[in-house]
């Protein structure tokens, strides 16, 4: 096994056991440049911000053309923060603290998963983590601009996608749920709005345990302020476990030059036995 590897397993192997917790007793990691990167390694400082580039304003980009470009131009990835607590590690759209609107069973809910210190949490058994989970994990992304989509790619969950339309296609009536939901797009200004439905239940929040369920509706802004800055802001609305729509803030910072890494979790492969040799 080459030096690499064995690096890259020590610290998959401490990301899973004493980086959270560390994370969640100190409220979790700097956002910006020159804090932790992957599996909480500690990471150079980026370059100084620029105004956030823009798309050229040809046709060929569609919806997206004179849009921000939101990173497929340049060769980078977006460092994703580990958001352990959403509700701890993130902030209000005024830059206040979260307040989660819990109904009965959303407390009852949450309270039980930090009593069993989020032992059921599903992202550990190898699930992709959910949206606005994806970018809460400290795994990277890129995203991708094209005429009448726009297409994430993501380093951790096991190499998942998800594509946002734009082309002015409404929700469907009944869309079958699954771990991403099903995305539509539009721009206000320079804001990405994202409109999500048609959760399946498999995922959580966050680690910490914030639930949901199938009527989940999520809403992400996503705007670039600077070169350096992604900016979202994830609305929650959930009458299952909350008594209203909430709202978190969360930023991820360019890395130039950066690619993504394989990075595959199927350590919960049940099939194996069924397999037969010679």
């Amino acid at each position: 096994m080459s030096s690499n590897r064995i690096i890259s397993l020590a610290a998959l192997l401490a990301a899973f056991t004493v980086t959270p917790v560390v994370f969640a007793q100190k409220g979790g990691p700097p956002p910006g440049p020159g804090g932790p990167g992957r599996f909480g390694f500690r990471r150079p400082p980026g370059p100084p911000p620029g105004p956030a580039p823009r798309l050229p304003d040809d046709p060929f980009y569609g919806v997206n053309a004179g849009k921000p470009d939101l990173g497929g131009l340049a060769k980078g990835m977006w460092r994703v923060p580990y958001i352990i607590d959403m509700q701890k590690q993130g902030h209000s759209p005024d830059g206040g603290p979260v307040v989660v609107p819990f109904n009965e069973l959303g407390k009852k809910t949450f309270d039980e998963r930090q009593a069993t210190h989020s032992k059921d949490d599903p992202e550990g058994y190898c699930l992709p983590p959910g949206v606005p989970r994806m970018m809460y994990t400290p795994y990277p992304t890129e995203i991708f601009q094209m005429r009448d989509r726009i297409l994430f790619i993501y380093e951790g969950g096991a190499h998942v996608w998800r594509i946002i339309w734009m082309d002015g296609r409404k929700q469907p009536d009944d869309p079958n749920p699954n771990f991403l939901g099903y995305s539509v797009g539009h721009w206000e200004g320079d804001t990405l709005v994202v409109d999500v439905v048609g959760f399946n239940t498999e995922t959580w929040l966050d680690a910490a345990g914030h639930p949901h369920g199938e009527k989940l509706h999520v809403t992400e802004r996503y705007t670039r302020p600077d070169s350096n800055t992604l900016r979202l802001a994830a609305t929650i609305d959930d009458p299952e476990y909350y008594t209203k729509p909430w709202t978190v803030v969360t930023t991820a910072t360019w890395a130039p030059n950066q690619e993504l890494m394989e990075y595959i979790c199927q350590e919960n492969n049940r099939d194996i036995q069924h397999l037969v040799g010679k």
